[in-house]
């Protein structure tokens, strides 16, 4: 800007500034170029006193491109007051801007049809890419089908359109269609299509597409490369994935931040660390994407260190990031942390509030033990989508809250909301809590009716719902009707439900199934010898002891983690590795003995000071 302002005053001492010509390269380099200033665009525009239609043009495709969508579509409207005769560029580069004004769309669509413009290709086409942007595909697909004339940009915002509504079968359907018709397709039809493959998940359509891509000796584009990379990541097939980042010339942080997310996909923490640490450089969605490995990945401590990091280096978080902060927040129970992030990003509204992160807090607080919060925050919430309710009602059936979980359900149900796997887990697991066993096994028949089969998880939440309830005889027939094989969690709510009911031969049973499924879980053995011991079975304690020493399992040691200025300590039971463990046990004393003390006080209080 600096230069070119030394430029516009050479211009104006020479006369020329006031040639359309020479003045339009000004306005076009402030308003359209990465280094240039919207703002002083604007002012140059002001000092000239007949712009041609390309000034104006440059003026609407400076204020798209800058995201200042309003003063675009002002621009637009004084050129039509002004009777400023437009061209087809006038209006393909104002439908750019048009997907977030409410209603200016439709309008525009009936001025291009009033002037004569609807039959022009390239006009047609910026139809079809604003309304596969706003999601309106069928508005599009009649413009595609009312299309004299089609080229390869036609298909490929069609495809797009199809694409950005996950309608993905259509999108691929529409592009065989196009090969069929003979039509060539480019680049940018390939990383549409490619992304078609990621939403579908389908590796060996990945693959074929891959390989016609080869075939034709389409031109390889980094973005191009980077949409196949982001496939085979997306497919889970990360040897592919590093293969052709590997023999990538050229890589850009995309292309680095979408092997951390193949990485974290594969549970390879350190592997996404280390390509995290060779990036030449960083931005704010490489930082979310190591952090939400480390999240995802369940070391959420470690994450929250780096988001602590990621602040110093003076980075503004985003929804994504502050989404993957909380879940491990969650993960972790950092209640203390998860308030800051909420106080400082989200109330100060440093970041935009969504339904996907109130989503997060809800869930947040629901596993961090603040249910009334998180059912304010949903009560607060102005819209809601079925994760909305499925956090408020997994959160309250884990309180146990059961009566308000159903509720809940019901009014879920009322307001249109079809319910989903997650939303039956919930309810399930609030019958559980809840004892609740015929309206657990009418919930649990209901799922049919709701298109949906019942998974494991399900049924581990029958059975611990039966097993609780001291049915232990029809929990055990269950598992034994289950149409697949029952897993931890399944045998873990029956052996459960022993412990509580004091049934040890079931418990057996239970422990040895358990057992095949994870045999160096010292859990299970622990369990299930305290289970013998309260019954008196001394010689199956001695049995399940002997079962530990011989496969070599050792009860691993309970500990306990405090959160203390945002750094966390782990203790395990006579702990004194801290530097302050003298200070910290001389507290616990204390503690213990005010206790004792608050105890004796209340027991000796005489009866008639509380009535």
């Amino acid at each position: 800007m600096s230069q070119l302002k030394q430029l516009q005053a050479k211009m104006i001492h020479t006369g020329i500034i006031s040639h359309i010509f020479p003045i339009s390269r000004l306005i076009s380099f402030c308003a359209l170029d990465i280094n240039g200033d919207i703002h002083y665009a604007n002012a140059l525009f002001s000092q000239v006193l007949e712009p041609n239609v390309y000034i104006w043009n440059t003026m609407i495709r400076g204020y798209v491109k800058n995201q200042l969508f309003e003063k675009g579509f002002w621009f637009f409207r004084r050129m039509v007051r002004e009777n400023v005769e437009m061209d087809k560029r006038s209006y393909v580069f104002l439908l750019k801007g048009c997907r977030v004004l409410e209603g200016v769309g439709g309008s525009v669509h009936c001025r291009i049809w009033k002037v004569g413009f609807l039959n022009d290709l390239i006009v047609r086409n910026g139809l079809i890419h604003f309304y596969g942007e706003s999601g309106k595909v069928v508005d599009a697909q009649k413009i595609f089908d009312e299309s004299p004339v089609r080229d390869v940009v036609t298909w490929t915002s069609l495809i797009d359109g199809y694409v950005k509504r996950n309608m993905v079968d259509e999108a691929l359907g529409l592009f065989e269609l196009m090969c069929s018709n003979g039509v060539e397709f480019n680049d940018v039809t390939m990383i549409t299509v490619f992304s078609a493959c990621s939403l579908k998940g389908d590796l060996t359509l990945g693959k074929s597409v891959h390989e016609l891509v080869e075939k034709r000796g389409v031109k390889c584009s980094l973005n191009l490369m980077n949409a196949v990379l982001d496939m085979y990541v997306k497919c889970g097939c990360l040897p592919m994935a590093k293969e052709i980042f590997d023999k990538m010339e050229i890589k850009d942080v995309f292309s680095w931040t979408s092997m951390i997310h193949g990485y974290a996909k594969n549970g390879e923490v350190d592997m996404a660390k280390m390509c995290f640490s060779d990036m030449p450089e960083r931005n704010i969605v490489s930082w979310t994407a190591l952090i939400a490995c480390y999240s995802q990945n369940n070391r959420p401590w470690e994450a929250l260190e780096l988001f602590h990091e990621m602040e110093k280096q003076g980075l503004v978080p985003i929804e994504s990031t502050l989404v993957s902060v909380l879940s491990a927040c969650a993960q972790s129970g950092s209640l203390d942390f998860a308030r800051r992030i909420h106080d400082y990003y989200i109330k100060q509204k440093r970041v935009k509030y969504s339904v996907i992160l109130a989503n997060a807090l809800i869930d947040m607080y629901g596993k961090c033990g603040s249910m009334d919060v998180a059912r304010e925050l949903f009560h607060e919430m102005p819209e809601r989508d079925l994760v909305s309710w499925n956090s408020v009602i997994v959160g309250c059936a884990s309180h146990g809250l059961a009566e308000k979980a159903l509720t809940l359900f019901e009014q879920m149900k009322c307001m249109g909301f079809k319910p989903d796997s997650i939303t039956f887990v919930g309810v399930l697991s609030a019958c559980a809590h809840g004892g609740l066993v015929n309206q657990g096994w009418e919930y649990f028949r209901s799922m049919e009716l709701n298109g949906l089969l019942a998974e494991v998880i399900h049924y581990a939440c029958m059975v611990d719902l039966l097993s609780r309830s001291g049915h232990l005889k029809e929990a055990y027939n269950l598992i034994k009707q289950m149409p697949m094989e029952p897993d931890k969690a399944v045998w873990g709510a029956l052996l459960n439900g022993c412990r509580m009911h004091g049934n040890v031969e079931l418990a057996k049973v239970a422990a040895e199934k358990l057992i095949e499924l994870d045999p160096q879980d010292s859990g299970i053995y622990v369990l299930l010898a305290s289970l013998c011991a309260d019954e008196r079975k001394w010689a199956d304690v001695r049995m399940v002891r002997t079962l530990m020493r011989a496969k070599g399992v050792k009860k691993n040691p309970g500990y306990s983690l405090i959160e203390v200025d945002g750094n966390f300590y782990e203790f395990v039971v006579a702990d004194d590795s801290h530097p302050q463990s003298q200070a910290i046990y001389r507290t616990l004393n204390e503690i213990m003995l005010l206790s004792k003390l608050e105890e004796y006080v209340s027991d000796a209080q005489p009866a008639d000071e509380f009535s």
